[in-house]
């Protein structure tokens, strides 16, 4: 008998709908296995027609049915709603988010879904056109507002030759928001559902000629996880990427970006509400260069033969930081990071009292320090003048602190 068998990990039931992307679930499946979940799927009657049931009880271990009239003494239709820590539907379809949304409960999984009391995390795929209709639109805004997680689908290539929003996220990816679900167990999953946040990632590039540029190590890492651990808590995340070479984040709505000019312009954008709405929160951990060569040589500067290289004159990049809190709105809540190799607070305390953020992520940098790292370690600071530790460890767990710390300064919404 397995170590899984003896003590089983957390329970989750894995819906599948009847979409082509249900092939795509077999990988998630695998990984909530590998990692010690004990997995029930429970797809829909059409689902069976693109992966079959033997596939699913072999990936999972256990019986698989779609029909609530197996097992009858056992009373799954309610037995598995109950005893599960996550219920996570991929594909959700446009049919399975309607009837979740409106309570219907014609088979196995819709009965799970009424029966749940745990958290509900949907990935939606589909056709652009079907994930645009207002009909699905609404939908998921009453998914939503009931407090389950409904990911934005990701864009990309669709069934045949279509291309657009709709694609089912990667398996990775979608285990990562199913993995910070369950970690925060009696806390409140959707702190931030209804809320639009804007993370910036990465670090830029202010180009010297068509060849080099100015720039900085920053991997991006902890600009995901800050995103990743937004979606998670049901958030609409917009994530501002520089130079980064990581897989987007499920859920998030990924804009990419080189520069300093092209990150304020992509920033203020996504904040001003340019995708929908205007953002609640935002989150500018990128690295942002403080300065640019002040011209740009069309074509690659070349070795003078016994000459020394002209000087690159340097100018001041925009403030991004210092601009959002100058025109930020209500209630908005504005959070900075400082990344400093000496005099680490004090330097931080500076640069708190002199952007005007609402918090200050300050963590010290430098060789195996933060930059390209898993981990991080910071004091995050705020203007209210708290101080919060956050000791050395995975860059999620600071970015569940910020997010805390976040939560506790947003406005209340307004009522319905």
């Amino acid at each position: 008998m397995t170590s899984s068998q003896t003590r089983p990990g957390p329970r989750v039931v894995l819906g599948v709908g009847a979409g082509i992307a249900a092939y795509k679930v077999c990988g998630l499946l695998r990984r909530f296995t590998e990692s010690g979940h004990d997995v029930r799927v429970v797809p829909t009657e059409d689902a069976l027609r693109f992966v079959g049931a033997p596939t699913w009880e072999a990936l999972s271990g256990h019986p698989v049915s779609a029909r609530v009239w197996d097992d009858v003494p056992r009373v799954p239709h309610v037995r598995h709603g109950q005893s599960a820590d996550l219920v996570f539907v991929a594909p959700a379809t446009a049919d399975l988010l309607a009837k979740a949304a409106h309570g219907l409960a014609d088979d196995l999984l819709t009965n799970t879904l009424l029966t749940a009391r745990c958290p509900v995390v949907f990935a939606p795929a589909m056709h652009t056109e079907m994930w645009e209709h207002p009909a699905t639109r609404a939908n998921v805004e009453t998914l939503r507002s009931r407090g389950a997680i409904v990911i934005d689908p990701a864009s990309g290539r669709l069934t045949g030759a279509d291309t657009g929003p709709g694609r089912l996220p990667d398996p990775e990816e979608l285990f990562e928001v199913a993995r910070h679900v369950l970690a925060r167990p009696g806390k409140d999953p959707h702190d931030l559902a209804g809320r639009h946040v804007v993370v910036s990632a990465g670090g830029t590039r202010e180009p010297i000629d068509p060849v080099r540029f100015i720039g900085n190590r920053s991997s991006g890492l902890q600009g995901y996880a800050l995103a990743r651990t937004a979606v998670a808590r049901g958030a609409r995340v917009t994530l501002v990427a520089a130079n980064v070479a990581l897989p987007d984040p499920a859920g998030a709505r990924v804009v990419r970006v080189g520069s300093a000019e092209e990150m304020r312009e992509a920033v203020l954008d996504a904040v001003g509400g340019a995708d929908g709405a205007e953002a609640d929160a935002v989150v500018m951990a990128a690295a942002v260069a403080d300065f640019r060569p002040a011209g740009y040589a069309g074509s690659k500067i070349k070795k003078v033969p016994g000459a020394e290289p002209e000087p690159i004159r340097l100018v001041k990049n925009p403030d991004i930081l210092a601009e959002l809190t100058a025109r930020r709105t209500p209630g908005q809540v504005i959070v900075g990071f400082a990344a400093e190799t000496d005099d680490v607070l004090a330097n931080g305390r500076a640069k708190l009292a002199r952007k005007g953020c609402d918090l200050l992520v300050v963590n010290q940098v430098g060789e195996d320090l933060a930059f390209g790292r898993p981990d991080n370690a910071a004091v995050v600071l705020g203007a209210d003048g708290s101080v919060t530790d956050v000791p050395r460890g995975a860059k999620e767990a600071l970015a569940e602190v910020v997010w805390d710390l976040v939560v506790a300064r947003l406005a209340p919404r307004p009522a319905a």
